[in-house]
């Protein structure tokens, strides 16, 4: 169960919402900016003004921002449903995947690209995968009594064991044309198109759900009993939670693949800085974990450039020091 690490005041919290605030437009500013090829803002404005086309407007709106914006999306619902699923399994180690809802997508995708489709087809099939997955373990994780946080989580452990069993499989079988492409995949990258209007749309609205059901979720973490006993219906709480986390989930791997650590290392990142109040972990992690995919997303095209990185690459070498740091903090913070 988590313990309040930090209590901060109003000030200070507003202060940080500001900054995280901030720090969106920014992250957007700068990966439209840094590239292998510099950019004149100078002819992106005089395109926008007189409608001339130019190079460098290309550049920014048709090929470096649909990938930030896509970033923006998959950052922010990989944080917000990590925090979602923290919150429902009260375990700070859960992550958007913990339910198996990624190996689920990865194993419709990959048959998709073994099935030699296109990569619109790529996209569809894993979300496909990511809802079957999670309804599969929902389906095989009730019991009369509802959900326990333990049933639910050792069923999506075994559920994504036998989802890595299957792409492993795929991938013994697969032609050595076809591999990389499916490692890359696995790996995690953003895709060249924009976010879309419906992954917005999933994205806004589990958002609104979970501002909505933050003193829920505040209650819920303090202990399933006390919840009920102040009026919380704790067994729907727990399924929209499921849902909304595993939507999220969808999109994310939709967008993007598999990104490790950014469901896992934002909402812990947040709760150090800000406590364990709902009411501001979930705008914090929503801004942070976008910022943060966004520049992960730009360090990937760049680090080597103009040789692109997996952005999950990226991730995993920022997410761990980052997390050990964070989990040695803590620690540290509990025993005083």
């Amino acid at each position: 169960m988590f313990k309040l690490l930090i209590d901060h005041d109003s000030r200070g919290f507003g202060w940080t919402i500001l900054v995280l605030a901030a720090l969106v437009p920014i992250s957007l500013l700068l990966s439209a900016s840094v590239g292998s090829i510099p950019i004149d803002w100078g002819a992106v404005f005089e395109t926008i003004r007189t409608g001339h086309p130019s190079v460098d407007y290309t550049i920014v709106f048709e090929l470096r921002f649909p990938r930030s914006a896509s970033a923006l999306v998959v950052g922010a619902s990989l944080a917000l449903a990590g925090l979602l699923m923290q919150a429902l399994l009260k375990n700070p180690l859960a992550d958007p995947y913990v339910l198996g809802t990624s190996g689920g997508a990865a194993v419709f995708a990959l048959t998709t690209m073994l099935l030699g489709f296109t990569h619109q087809s790529v996209s569809a099939a894993a979300a496909v995968g990511a809802v079957l997955s999670l309804a599969l373990v929902i389906f095989l994780s009730r019991d009369a009594g509802g959900w326990s946080s333990t049933r639910l989580l050792l069923t999506g452990i075994v559920v994504a064991s036998g989802w890595g069993a299957l792409i492993s499989f795929l991938l013994s079988i697969s032609q050595d044309g076809q591999i990389q492409g499916m490692l890359f995949w696995l790996m995690g990258d953003v895709r060249n198109g924009g976010p879309g209007f419906v992954h917005c749309l999933v994205l806004f609205s589990v958002l609104a759900f979970s501002l909505f059901s933050s003193r829920d979720l505040n209650l819920l973490v303090a202990g399933t009993f006390k919840a009920e006993s102040l009026g919380v219906h704790t067994l729907r709480l727990r399924f929209a939670i499921l849902i909304g986390a595993g939507l999220l989930t969808a999109v994310a791997v939709t967008l993007a693949g598999a990104i490790g650590f950014v469901g896992l290392v934002v909402p812990h990142m947040m709760r150090l800085i800000m406590g364990s109040d709902h009411r501001r972990l979930i705008p914090a992690c929503l801004m942070m974990g976008g910022s943060l995919l966004v520049i992960t997303e730009m360090l990937a095209r760049t680090v080597l450039g103009p040789r692109q990185l997996p952005v999950g690459v990226i991730t995993a070498f920022v997410g761990v020091p980052l997390f050990l740091y964070l989990l040695r903090r803590g620690s540290r913070q509990e025993t005083v």
